[in-house]
């Protein structure tokens, strides 16, 4: 039997669509400005050659039998090398292994089925153990995640395109999904935005975006004095919605702060006290907090989240005795959240609300897929209390074309919501995400 195989390949370097940040470096500078401090301060994460860099890509060019060229891109997130994720990525120091050693395999490969190819991959490879050495490069046999990330992204648009079939449709029929268990409309999205751009937030209100707004606070000094500058922060977010918002516009709030609460309140006690405080800052709006604190450890970081979920939840109880109680906060993981193993465990410890899968980290894109599909099975869709839910993340330094290729994850996993990529632009990323997922359901409707 004849094997449908690429006739070529092709690698080409690029511009990823955000920057990445030494994490070790910011989180113990006294005082962070990227545009003041990015010239003095001495990165601490092995790879980085200034705290903060422009994010680099290779795009793998598949050239198909049936004249059509596919695409997908090897990226990494914002903040590489950081709770135990591959090194920076840098791409012209891959191009010799992709050159020598995958495109040989990429040209024998059948890219008349995805999830093998995908496996392969995302698996060992003796001439990568031969090879890697020195920053940036992976020394234990598997491709950097990076690598495995864009190269399953071009495996699942070629089989797409073998079939002529949609990418969802692809994973739907490889992971035995039922059709009438994939997305009868576009996922909800959580838009990313600046804190420091309210016309920016008034745009992804005026657009009804699920959640918002993101807003990283990356430094213990972004919150200001006893947390206030976030405080105030989460009161005018939430202030701006009830004045500005269509009627019957609930969105939740969502603010990612990188361990810097942890850091600030280092008594479990205070943390809570003050994590209720953002709790009715909020109201009437759910509120979402990733990553409130940051361990040295997967195992620690359980251990700490799982503390505080359940002081929280105590507190919540506690004050549901009031005329207004209020709603718990919910904890979403991220850091120590890297590989499908990572994701198993967060889920099955109880200890946050929510996971973020984060695309990049997780390599092959066979592992994002069983990620949400385990979630699920655990009980997305359900009250927190009773199951954890998933965010199908990323990062802003993705691009338009993982962008495209996490919708149809999506379209066919149906996590509980997904994360605006690329860039920190909000209008972009929601307009990539959601005009692909409508074209999807549409498409996936009419069949």
């Amino acid at each position: 039997m004849k094997l449908t195989t690429p006739t070529k390949v092709q690698f080409v370097p690029g511009t990823s669509g955000y920057f990445v940040k030494d994490l070790a470096a910011v989180r113990t500078a006294p005082s962070y400005d990227p545009l003041v401090h990015n010239h003095i301060l001495t990165p601490l994460t092995p790879g980085f050659s200034k705290v903060v860099q422009p994010g680099s890509v290779i795009s793998i060019l598949l050239h198909l039998p049936n004249n059509q060229i596919v695409v997908g891109d090897c990226v990494d997130v914002i903040f590489s090398g950081a709770a135990n994720r591959d090194p920076l990525f840098i791409a012209e120091e891959h191009l010799p292994i992709l050159e020598d050693v995958v495109r040989p395999w990429l040209l024998k490969a059948d890219i008349s089925v995805f999830r093998p190819n995908s496996e392969k991959v995302d698996g060992l490879w003796p001439e990568v153990q031969k090879e890697g050495k020195g920053n940036g490069k992976i020394t234990t046999g598997r491709l950097h995640s990076a690598l495995r990330y864009g190269l399953s992204q071009a495996l699942l648009s070629a089989t797409a395109s073998v079939h002529a079939l949609l990418p969802a449709e692809v994973i739907a029929r490889e992971w035995r999904i039922d059709k009438h268990a994939l997305a009868k409309q576009p996922i909800d999205i959580l838009a990313l935005c600046h804190r420091n751009d309210f016309l920016q937030l008034d745009r992804m209100i005026m657009k009804r975006i699920a959640i918002l707004p993101h807003a990283s606070f990356v430094h213990v000094s972004d919150l200001g004095p006893g947390g206030g500058a976030l405080l105030e922060f989460v009161e005018r977010v939430a202030k701006r919605i009830r004045e500005t918002g269509a009627p019957g516009y609930e969105p939740k709030l969502h603010f990612d702060v990188y361990g810097t609460l942890g850091d600030l309140f280092p008594e479990l006690s205070e943390l809570v006290s003050f994590m209720n405080e953002l709790k009715r800052a909020a109201e009437p709006f759910e509120l979402l907090i990733e990553s409130p604190v940051i361990e040295t450890s997967r195992e620690a970081q359980i251990a700490r989240m799982a503390d505080l979920r359940r002081a929280l939840r105590a507190a919540a109880e506690s004050d549901a005795q009031t005329p207004t109680p209020g709603v718990p906060v919910q904890i979403v993981a991220d850091e120590w959240c890297n590989t499908l193993p990572d994701t198993q465990s967060f889920t099955d410890s109880g200890a946050v609300d929510y996971v973020q899968i984060k695309m990049p980290d997780l390599g092959g894109l066979h592992n994002t897929i069983d990620a949400v599909l385990y979630c699920r099975s655990k009980g997305v869709g359900c009250c927190r209390s009773k199951g954890v839910g998933c965010c199908l993340g990323g990062s802003a330094n993705e691009t338009d074309v993982s962008a495209r290729l996490s919708a149809h994850v999506a379209l066919a996993t149906v996590p509980d919501f997904l994360l605006s990529k690329p860039g920190i632009g909000g209008d972009e990323g929601v307009m990539i995400l959601g005009n692909e997922m409508g074209r999807g359901v549409a498409v996936l409707r009419d069949k």
